[in-house]
């Protein structure tokens, strides 16, 4: 794992409201919140650059539609005036959204990716970045999903589904880790001064 660049860019996909909707079945890893808050406040504590990805749907029957309260930021993830915010349409935070432009003006070249969901929106946009030739990491304790059916009708557990979409994403496009390694590394960069 390479050390913790000082302009790490946090990036949270999605945590808004419409995220609790029954609608969305059942799901795995329910302390995936408070480690994207843990996330957070040290990546608020050590200055580095967090950027909140909110999901704007096309579709007037989603909870993400433009206008209803699913669209908002959880309370406890709320961005501060100073971090990035973009909004998305499809699931990739870097498609018509200017993100890679954004951190190419920073000089930002790693990412640390949590939120939502594991085998969408997060993989679509670990997929992008990777390929971008960024280095990305996607903290596996701070992403979740939800039971998803197959082609053929078969039921997958959530934790199957988040497994297998890691393990899709560290072949070839990040690394994968917990939220407690991303924590000491960044302890240690601070304390480092870097």
């Amino acid at each position: 794992m390479d050390p913790l660049a000082p302009n790490a860019a946090l990036v949270i996909i999605d945590m808004q409201k419409g995220m609790h909707s029954p609608a969305l079945g059942r799901r795995n890893n329910p302390d995936a919140e408070s480690n994207i808050q843990r996330l957070l406040s040290a990546w608020r504590q050590s200055g580095r650059p967090v950027v909140h990805v909110r999901h704007m749907s096309r579709s007037p029957t989603s909870v993400f539609w433009p206008g209803q309260t699913g669209c908002e930021f959880q309370a406890a993830l709320q961005p501060l005036a100073l971090e990035h915010v973009l909004e998305k349409n499809v699931p990739d935070a870097f498609i018509h959204t200017g993100l890679e432009r954004w951190l190419h003006t920073r000089s930002i070249r790693q990412l640390v990716i949590v939120g939502v969901i594991t085998n969408n929106s997060v993989e679509a946009t670990a997929r992008s970045g990777g390929n971008l030739g960024f280095d990305v990491t996607v903290v596996s304790d701070a992403c979740y999903t939800f039971n998803q059916s197959d082609l053929s009708g078969r039921l997958w557990p959530a934790e199957d589904v988040h497994a297998l979409s890691l393990s899709n994403l560290a072949m070839d496009y990040a690394t994968i880790v917990e939220a407690g390694a991303i924590l000491t590394r960044s302890r240690e960069a601070f304390r480092e001064g870097v």
